[in-house]
Formats: C-alpha cells, sequence, structure tokens
C-alpha cells in the first residue's frame, strides 16, 4: 500500500479477492445511500479478481449491479465517458463515440456498458461527456453549456445538486471534478482554450465550439492531487473503505469543491506538480528563444519601418508580432497592454502563442518540394503539428493555393478551427504528381499573452479619436504593414504639435482579437470616443477608399469624407461594410457603436482581383509599394484630423444680414461673383445650428474656405464659436 496515497500497488492486489457485495457494503461505509447521485470513476481491476458465485459474473456488470444496490432504485450513477473528440479533431457522436481511458486506466468496459445501457443519457461535451441512469440523469447532463469545467457544465450542476464524487480502486485526483473548482478559482498554471467540431445526436449535426480549461504544458503544469487527497482524507470530508486490494473513496462534491477552493486561494499550485513559477516564463522556457529583437533608427520613416518589419513572422500571438511591436514601442511613447491566453473579452477567447518550428513537403525519397524557411506563407498559421505519410489526395485536402496569382504563396489561417495544413504556389501544387508524400510540420502552441500597442496624444478635452492599424499577417507589407506605417507618422506628426483639441489614441492591434481585446477593457472610454479611423492597405497606388462608419451621418463621417473629397479628387466612398471589413467592425459593432470608419486604397468590390492583386499573398513585398504613396496617405489622414479639430459651430452675434463693408469683409460682385455668392450662401446658414463642415457640405463651399469666413467673422465679433 502506498502510505501517501492509500491505493495498493501492483504487488498489492495480485491474488487479491472481493465480491460485489463486499463494494456494495465498503460504498455504503463511505456515506452512499439509498436515491443518492452518484459521480463514479472507477479502476476495479485495482481491486483484484472477483471471487464466489461474482466470479462467473462480466466484472463491470458486477460493479454496475454493486452501485446501483447501494444507490437504489431512486439513486442516479453518471460515469465519465470521455472521448476528447475535439482535441483529437474528430466528430462527436453523442450516441456512437466511444469513451477513452484515463490515465489510471479506467476501466473502459464499465463506462462503455453504463454508456450504452437502455435508457442512459449521455451529454453533448464533445470533450469530457458524462452518461448516466436513473431519475436524474437526464436533468443533469441535458443542454449543459459549452464548457467542460465552467458554469453550467455537468460538473457545475455536481456542486449544485448535492451529489457525491466516489473513486473505485484508485486515488482521489482521479475525480476530474477537481478541475472545475481549479477553472472557478482560476489557477495559474491553467487556462481556458476553444476547441471547435461537429457534434453529432442521432440525424442532428451540429457545428460547435466548447471551451476546455487546458493546462500549461511545462512540466510544473503536471496535475498532482495528493496534497488535496491528504488534506481531504485528514479533514474527514473524503471517507474511505476498504475492499479487494484497494479502496472506495467518497465526497461530498459540494463539500469537496469548498475544501479544495480553500486549499486552491491559499495556494494556488497546489493541485499541480509545481513548483510555481510565472506561467508564461516556464512556457517560453520550454519553447525556446523568440525571434532576435529588430532595431529600427531613430525616427525611423515609413518605408526604414516596412522594410524592418514586414519578413517577421507576425502571427496574431507570437514572438514575431511582440518583436515587431516592441521595435515601434521604442520609437513612440507606446504603452503595451497584455491579454493572457484564455482571457474571455466579450465572448471571444485569446488564443495562445503560435510557433512553427520547422515544416516542409518532400517526397517519400527525401527530396524537400517546399519548407517554412523558404517562406513562412508555405505554412497555415495555427496549423497543428503534424508528420507522416499522407496520400496525394489527403495532401490535397490540407493544401492551399492563391486563387489568382500562379506563382505566389497564399496567406492562410485557422486561428479558431483545429486542423493541420500547407500552403504553395499553383505552379508547385500542379507539379505534385507522385501517389503519397512526407510531410512534417513541428508547430508549438504555449500560453502567453496577445499584446495591443497604445499611443496617447493628449488633447485639451478628454473626448477622443482613434486611430488603429493591425500588426499581424506574416512576411507581407500592404496588409496592413503600410497601415501601422501610416498611423506611427501621423501619431509622431500629432505629437509634435501643440496640444489638439481632441485625444488621439492610436492603437496597434493582431486583427479583430486586438481590438476587441482593447475595447472590453476600456469600455468606460466607449463615451468618450467621437469617432474613428481603421487605416489598412494604404501602399498602392489607387485613389483612396473610404468607407463610413455603421450610422455613416455622424460629424466624424463629415469631415473625414470632406477631406478625401479635397484632397483626392479621384478618391471614392462606400456605405459601412461595402467596401472592405476589418477590425472597424468591432467598433461600429452592436454595444460599442463607435463611429469607425476605414481609410484604405483598395479595388472597388466588383474588380476580379479585389481588394488588390496581390492580397493575402507572398507577393505582397516592399516592392510594391510606390514611392510616395504612404506620405500621401499620411498628409490625408492629417488633413482629416485638422477638419474634425476645426469643426466648430459658428453662433451668429448679427440679425440679419451683417453690414459687410462696415468689416471690409465685402466681396464685389463684378469683379468676384463666385466669391460674393459663396459668402451669402455661408453668412445665410450660420445660425448656430450648423457646424463647419455642415455649412461646406450644403453650401459646396470647401472647408477650408468656410472655416476662413467663420474666422473672419470672428475676429470682427460678428459670430462666437461653440464647440460640435
Amino acid at each position: 500500500m502506498n502510505s501517501a496515497t492509500g491505493i495498493p500497488r501492483a504487488s498489492d492486489w495480485l491474488g487479491a479477492e472481493y465480491t460485489a457485495s463486499d463494494l456494495t457494503h465498503a460504498l455504503w461505509k463511505t456515506g452512499i445511500r439509498q436515491g443518492d447521485t452518484v459521480f463514479v470513476h472507477a479502476c476495479f481491476g485495482v481491486l483484484g479478481a472477483l471471487a464466489g458465485p461474482d466470479s462467473e459474473v462480466e466484472p463491470s456488470a458486477a460493479l454496475l449491479d454493486a452501485i446501483t444496490r447501494a444507490v437504489g432504485p431512486t439513486g442516479t450513477i453518471l460515469v465519465p465517458t470521455y472521448t476528447f473528440s475535439f482535441c483529437r479533431g474528430e466528430d462527436y457522436d453523442v450516441l456512437n463515440s466511444a469513451s477513452v481511458p484515463g490515465p489510471w486506466s479506467l476501466s473502459s468496459e464499465f463506462l462503455e456498458t453504463v454508456r450504452m445501457l437502455p435508457g442512459a443519457f449521455r451529454s453533448d461535451d464533445p470533450i469530457h461527456s458524462v452518461a448516466g441512469i436513473g431519475p436524474r440523469a437526464e436533468a443533469l447532463l441535458a443542454d449543459v453549456a459549452s464548457t467542460c469545467f465552467g458554469p453550467g457544465s455537468i460538473f457545475d450542476r455536481l456542486n449544485r445538486s448535492g451529489a457525491k464524487l466516489c473513486v473505485i480502486g484508485a486515488p482521489l485526483e482521479e475525480a476530474t471534478f477537481r478541475h472545475h473548482v481549479e477553472e472557478m478559482v482560476g489557477v495559474p498554471f491553467r487556462y481556458k482554450k476553444l476547441f471547435t467540431g461537429y457534434i453529432r445526436r442521432g440525424s442532428a449535426v451540429r457545428k460547435a465550439g466548447w471551451i476546455y480549461f487546458v493546462r500549461i504544458r511545462a512540466d510544473n503544469g503536471i496535475p498532482d492531487g495528493s496534497y488535496l487527497e491528504r488534506i481531504t482524507r485528514s479533514s474527514g470530508e473524503c471517507r474511505a473503505a476498504s475492499v479487494g486490494a484497494g479502496e472506495v473513496l467518497t465526497v461530498d462534491a459540494g463539500a469537496y469543491y469548498e475544501r479544495v477552493a480553500t486549499e486552491l486561494k491559499r495556494n494556488p499550485w497546489c493541485s499541480a506538480k509545481g513548483p510555481a513559477g510565472n506561467a508564461i516564463e516556464l512556457e517560453r522556457t520550454r519553447t525556446g528563444a523568440p525571434c532576435s529583437p529588430v532595431t529600427l533608427p531613430p525616427a525611423a520613416s515609413m518605408e526604414q519601418i516596412v522594410s524592418a518589419l514586414w519578413r517577421l513572422p507576425r502571427d496574431i500571438v507570437s514572438d514575431g508580432f511582440d518583436v515587431a511591436l516592441q521595435a515601434l514601442a521604442d520609437q513612440l511613447p507606446m504603452r503595451i497592454h497584455e491579454f493572457p491566453s484564455g482571457t474571455e473579452c466579450w465572448d471571444w477567447i485569446v488564443p495562445e502563442k503560435w510557433t512553427c518550428a520547422e515544416a516542409w513537403l518532400e517526397t517519400l525519397d527525401g527530396r524537400k518540394v517546399f519548407s517554412y524557411a523558404d517562406h513562412p506563407l508555405h505554412v497555415v498559421s495555427y496549423s497543428l503539428p503534424f508528420a507522416g505519410r499522407v496520400s496525394r489526395d489527403e495532401l490535397f485536402r490540407h493544401l492551399h493555393v492563391h486563387p489568382w496569382l500562379p506563382d505566389a504563396i497564399p496567406f492562410n489561417f485557422k486561428y479558431y478551427e483545429r486542423d493541420w495544413g500547407l500552403c504553395c504556389t499553383q505552379r508547385q501544387r500542379d507539379a505534385l504528381q507522385d501517389e503519397a508524400y512526407r510531410v512534417v510540420i513541428r508547430s508549438d502552441f504555449a500560453y502567453s499573452t496577445l499584446k495591443t500597442g497604445e499611443i496617447v496624444v493628449p488633447g485639451r478635452t478628454d473626448k477622443s479619436i482613434v486611430l488603429c492599424a493591425h500588426l499581424c499577417h506574416p512576411a507581407m507589407v500592404n496588409d496592413d504593414l503600410t497601415g501601422v506605417a501610416v498611423g506611427v507618422e501621423v501619431i509622431r506628426k500629432l505629437l509634435a504639435r501643440k496640444a489638439p483639441r481632441y485625444t488621439y489614441r492610436f492603437v496597434i492591434v493582431p486583427e479583430t482579437i486586438g481590438s476587441i481585446a482593447w475595447l472590453s477593457r476600456n469600455e468606460e472610454l466607449t463615451p468618450e470616443i467621437k469617432g474613428g479611423l481603421f487605416l489598412e492597405m494604404l501602399g498602392r497606388a489607387t485613389p483612396h477608399a473610404l468607407q463610413l462608419s455603421f450610422d455613416g451621418n455622424t460629424e466624424v463621417d463629415l469631415c473625414f469624407k470632406l477631406a478625401l473629397q479635397e484632397h483626392d479628387p479621384n478618391g471614392w466612398t462606400g456605405e459601412y461594410r461595402s467596401i472592405i471589413g476589418n477590425d472597424e467592425r468591432q467598433f461600429n459593432g452592436p454595444g460599442v457603436r463607435i463611429p469607425m470608419l476605414s481609410l484604405s486604397r483598395v479595388l472597388p468590390p466588383s474588380a476580379p482581383e479585389w481588394p488588390y492583386r496581390e492580397y493575402h499573398s507572398s507577393a505582397d513585398t516592399p516592392e510594391l509599394v510606390p514611392s510616395g504613396s504612404l506620405d500621401e496617405s499620411a498628409r490625408l489622414v492629417l488633413r482629416m484630423i485638422e477638419y474634425i479639430e476645426e469643426n466648430v459651430v459658428p453662433v451668429n452675434e448679427f440679425k440679419g444680414e451683417p453690414f459687410c463693408s462696415r468689416y471690409g469683409l465685402h466681396i464685389d460682385a463684378y469683379s468676384n461673383p463666385e466669391g460674393n455668392r459663396e459668402l451669402f450662401r455661408i453668412l445665410d446658414l450660420i445660425d448656430g445650428s450648423l457646424s463647419v463642415a455642415e455649412i461646406a457640405r450644403r453650401t459646396s463651399v470647401p472647408f477650408d474656405a468656410v472655416r476662413d469666413v467663420v474666422k473672419k467673422l470672428g475676429q470682427v465679433g460678428l459670430v462666437s464659436i461653440r464647440e460640435s
């Protein structure tokens, strides 16, 4: 017998015998009563061999009979029928997917016996499913929340329903209920991870996402429930009874929850191997050295930023992204926000860091066709690791090519869909004629932090304008390193000026999840954000395209639209989601409704190569950024900012038509008829209800001209100014 756990060694159970009645009595001794709901983990081989008449009975049937007698006809028996289907990249068939034995070689025959009983009910959990029989089984197992261990899971229901946990022939740590407590308390060595797949129940099939509270892969995070077992035994909360060469252990789920929660709050590492440590550092040690840092020259130009950072493997959570963001942080007074893997940002979950050490496709005689070392786009971003021989047909199901560029490698990603994948050019794929190939992808997932950068230009008011661009997408330039470079230049110019009217925030994010993370942690700023501009794909020679906000008729929409019309005559505008779709969606979305526009240089959606020819491909390189294009975009953004800064409401201090000659403002109708008409069109609209931009829109007079007239009127006291 192991004195630490009370569990017999192999030598103890050799030759040991017991009967089903012995087991029933042992269950009663540990507090199991008629009518109880019992969640059973069983490793009955440890107990020894069935003796007497029971020796002729199938062990799993005898075990079930013993437990049934203990809880009686009004009792409910639940067992873990875990499949880990989604973790294994498999669909989950509720009625047919077989149980997978646990680390103590739980008696799978027993689990399968319970699962396949007539009247048994099984939960929809595609990772940690539970099956049960008895009057409360379906109520406990039906419609569980999409989480293995979180609120609404079967383990949460066990805690709230007065159920009992029973472990037969194994240590108490085999009771995975402990992981429910760890999630609810929030231990540092586990985090939430999304798995996706299909769940089938009979003829009904649905796609689902499921949250699993996984552990860090560093050795420190290996589960170890021995301390909690010792303390629950010594406190009397866990009751034990001998049977054969082993034991039956029973504990009330509610009492066990409280005990484990108390101990975890005292020592959050008490249910892991340890020693305690910073989980991110532990994972970094496990995964190896990050990318080498990149140093930019002081006050680096937009072209220098692009040249230095474009080749980095800037996946959404990656060392390459972190290196690029740090290089930019050395240029400007940036605050870097960090969001650990598993963090819930509204209903999104921050993913793990992804690293690809190496990957390649080769012929069976060892000739490499292409590799990750050739170009980082050869591997699908967030691809699962894989190594093995595959048929040509199977390979082609995982091999992606660009839809219209035969010599370019496409950018493909599977951030939340677990699968492996490679990418190559159309010509490379077409040359693959062998019946089979060997694929090697040595990728890794690690607990880390998603990072966003924020540079703030303080204004004279807390009302703010947000500029945003995404820094992710490995080894590509126009999408969206050009947006980042333009944003850096604009903010640098603003920092060099006197304090603006509004506060300006430039937020650099990994696409989508980065904006959601930043917004979810800055909800108090939302009422103070007047609007914003998403900067993307600005490294082309095509005219600027301005996509309006969800509302489309805000002050920010009007000012930015006027600036585009007056400073890029070939520029064009479109309604929300009609030109391109990116992080502006998160700002405009329900519950947020910040009027965020987007500025790009994309082709119209009707163009065959929309949004631009080299989009999401290895052809998106610095050589394709025309000289001067980034400067033009930066100047346009600054003009947009000037328009919103100077868009005030002039309030008339005159009645009727002002006597312009008295103030030296008269424009002669004979020598300058158009100027005269413009002046009086402006004067007719100055009544304290319209801003400069609104007057410019109604009169078709340039914004600058209206602003200049308003300034002159203010200088002679004919108007006062109200902030818009």
